[in-house]
């Protein structure tokens, strides 16, 4: 599993189409990978993937997923929903406020946790409650990454008394 552009934004206005083309390219050309695909600029990536699969399937090895932490990022959900993608996740971290009510039709994953490094906000229990309790609601798989705090592991994996290690059925199928 690759997680492309892990410190960047490969929907970013700056970058050129044709780059992102040539990214697309490769990993179409590598099936044997699974790849993350992450932005915050949701109307690009809905855009983009709605043009380079308009007559054909999207590659189930290419997830594209959004992030979202608080309420002011829960609309990239619905671009994110409307983007031509096999399979669709949700970043909900560094969790920073609630995200409230959500609707989770046609997204196959959540990840959630919290902020970590040295200025590193608080996240409430309620918040990453309220996610996990949505994704339960809808049948979407959960994963709860870490509490955060000064190191990411800081706070540990647990919520509830329990690791939430739920991946998409996709995964099953593509590696």
């Amino acid at each position: 599993m690759i997680f492309v552009n892990s410190m960047s934004d490969l929907f970013h206005k700056e970058v050129p189409k044709a780059f992102i083309d040539s990214v697309f390219d490769t990993m179409e050309s590598a099936d044997w990978h699974t790849y993350q695909v992450l932005t915050k600029r949701s109307p690009r990536l809905r855009d983009y993937m709605s043009k380079r699969y308009a007559d054909r399937e999207p590659p189930a090895h290419i997830w594209t997923g959004v992030s979202v932490e608080d309420q002011n990022g829960a609309a990239r959900i619905a671009h994110l929903r409307q983007a031509r993608s096999a399979v669709r996740f949700l970043s909900v971290e560094p969790l920073i406020g609630p995200v409230g009510p959500v609707d989770l039709t046609d997204i196959h994953w959540v990840i959630a946790g919290g902020e970590s490094g040295p200025n590193a906000r608080v996240m409430q229990i309620e918040w990453a409650r309220e996610i996990r309790d949505a994704c339960r609601e809808q049948g979407v798989p959960f994963f709860f990454k870490q509490w955060g705090g000064f190191r990411p592991k800081s706070g540990g994996r647990e919520l509830d008394g329990r690791e939430w290690s739920e991946w998409p059925a996709a995964k099953r199928m593509v590696g």
